[in-house]
Order: C-alpha cells, then structure tokens, then sequence
C-alpha cells in the first residue's frame, strides 16, 4: 500500500498505463499472427502491421530495436507478397 497521495497516485497511473500497453502488445501479437498465418499476407496487411510497429515502439511499449527486427523480416515479405487490386 502507498504511503503518500503521491505514490498512490502513481500506482493508479502505472496500472492504467499497464492495462493500455498490455492491449497494443495484445493487437500486435494478433497482427502477427494473421500475417504469418495467411499463407500469401498481402502487402497492405503488412504494412499496416509495420505502422503499428513503429507507434508501438514511438511509445515506448516495445523496444525499438525489437520493432526494427520485426519490420525487417516483415519488408522481406513485401517483395513476394501479391499487390491488393
């Protein structure tokens, strides 16, 4: 239990921060798993899962280097993945 209406505060704060940063993490698992799970991910799919990778790692939820692996295995998949008419 905090001590201070300031430590309580922060507590309140952290927990929130961990229920909203646990949901991107949740929506980028999921992202992923459509992407690998699609046998021929289009190149939108992709994308959109690279932008989310990037604000995901602007804030601070996912390590930037992590989210730089990511999208360079995810750019190899652009170039065999077929363009959405």
């Amino acid at each position: 239990m905090a001590n201070t209406k300031s430590a309580a505060k922060r507590s309140r704060q952290s927990l929130a921060r961990a229920h909203q940063n646990r949901s991107v993490r949740t929506r980028l698992r999921t992202l992923q798993k459509r992407v690998r799970g699609a046998g021929k991910p289009d190149a939108e799919q992709i994308r959109s899962l690279i932008s989310a990778l990037d604000k995901a790692a602007k804030r601070g939820i996912i390590h930037r280097n992590a989210a730089d692996r990511r999208k360079a295995r995810l750019n190899r998949l652009i170039g065999t993945a077929p363009k959405k008419k």
